[in-house]
């Protein structure tokens, strides 16, 4: 997923990261809330929630803040929220996959809707790129905890499918049904990771230039800003020139 790591570092160098860190908790308490009513609220007891409340967790969200939203769940304060994904192309015809959870179909619908068109983009119907996309779990290790052949050891001993390493990280994938397990084994293994999570894996990836490159991430950043977004994937890729010339701006 390099794309989004690339954008993960153009966010940083602009000094976003206080902002986006809140909207991220924002974010992690609806998940857990979701899973925590949906299910079992004890974590060991629920996949789902245990998965969120990792998650949370490994993105230093507050013990407080997690306790506060399953608490939520529990006492039946939740609103009922739906989960909805919408499919969609951006500049240079980069697919999109925008899931939401909202208590308000019509509200995220138009505004998703709008967001796209404002910026260069155009909402398709569902299936209309996530045929692009595998449906995988993803755990995510700094480059620090080993080198490629330890991380790909001890991928393979979890049960895992693919492991890619870069200088900065590295990402292992799995089916989407075993990443409790796997997720699970990989921290006995090598520690906690920066995140463990299910996620949209792009089969082919998008090159963009610097001009689709600058309309694309403010089309990404608009949808991430949107409360009821939880999650924003694409299959774009720049090279080091594009990223350096956009982080620059």
């Amino acid at each position: 997923m390099a794309g989004h790591s690339k954008w993960a570092n153009i966010q940083h160098r602009k000094g976003r990261q206080d902002a986006v860190r809140a909207k991220m908790f924002s974010k992690f308490s609806k998940e857990i809330t979701v899973a925590a009513k949906m299910g079992d609220p004890d974590p060991e007891k629920n996949p789902r929630l245990r998965l969120a409340v990792r998650e949370a967790k490994s993105q230093s969200m507050p013990k407080d803040n997690i306790e506060r939203a399953i608490k939520k769940a529990v006492g039946g304060d939740a609103e009922n929220y739906d989960e909805i994904r919408y499919e969609g192309y951006g500049p240079g015809g980069v697919a999109i996959i925008v899931e939401v959870l909202t208590d308000n179909k019509n509200r995220s619908a138009g505004n998703v809707r709008s967001t796209f068109s404002k910026n260069g983009g155009n909402l398709g119907e569902t299936g209309s790129v996530g045929f692009m996309f595998d449906r995988v779990g993803l755990v995510l290790y700094p480059a620090s905890v080993g080198d490629a052949d330890t991380v790909m050891d001890a991928a393979i001993e979890a049960g895992a499918e693919d492991v890619e390493s870069t200088e900065e990280n590295h990402t292992i994938y799995c089916d989407a049904g075993d990443l409790n397990d796997v997720s699970t084994a990989l921290e006995a293994a090598l520690g906690e990771p920066e995140s463990a999570k299910l996620s949209w894996r792009p089969q082919n990836t998008n090159p963009v230039d610097v001009d689709q490159g600058r309309t694309l991430f403010k089309l990404i950043a608009a949808l991430e800003d949107d409360d009821d977004v939880q999650t924003v994937t694409t299959n774009f890729e720049m090279s080091d020139e594009v990223m350096e010339a956009l982080a620059s701006e």
